[in-house]
């Protein structure tokens, strides 16, 4: 089984505040795997078989009062992992996740274009090999 790991992108403005809640570039990364994906953001963790993801998207630039720190969205409890504002990666899930149920996950990684075209290649059902 293959893991590929992709980094969280630190925006330095928000760095002191983030640590102060443990979210630092050692505890935070996205792992992709044959058969799964796992998010360390923290103290916070999300993991969801691949089959569950039903799409994902680009998104941003963001707002930082949106998009800094763990946040839930109240329109949609929808999820976000944010560590700056640039640009990020929305994954869609059919089943939702946690004990909130939520039906997405934004995350700012440092390359989010490669983590999309992992996503599309390993997810079940994208048509790739």
């Amino acid at each position: 089984m293959t893991n590929e790991v992709f980094e969280f992108e630190f925006d330095d403005r928000y760095r002191r505040l983030l640590g102060l809640l443990g979210i630092r570039p050692d505890t935070c990364r996205v792992v992709v795997g044959d058969d799964h994906v796992r998010v360390a953001f923290g103290p916070w963790k999300v993991a969801t078989d691949l089959a569950n993801l039903a799409g994902a998207e680009l998104s941003g630039p963001y707002s930082a009062i949106k998009a800094i720190g763990p946040r839930v969205s109240l329109s949609d409890r929808g999820l976000t992992f944010g560590t700056g504002t640039r640009q990020g990666v929305c994954l869609r899930f059919r089943r939702p996740i946690g004990p909130l149920r939520h039906p997405g996950l934004t995350v700012t990684v440092a390359d989010p274009r490669a983590l999309m075209e992992r996503l599309l290649v390993r997810t079940p059902g994208s048509g790739g090999p």
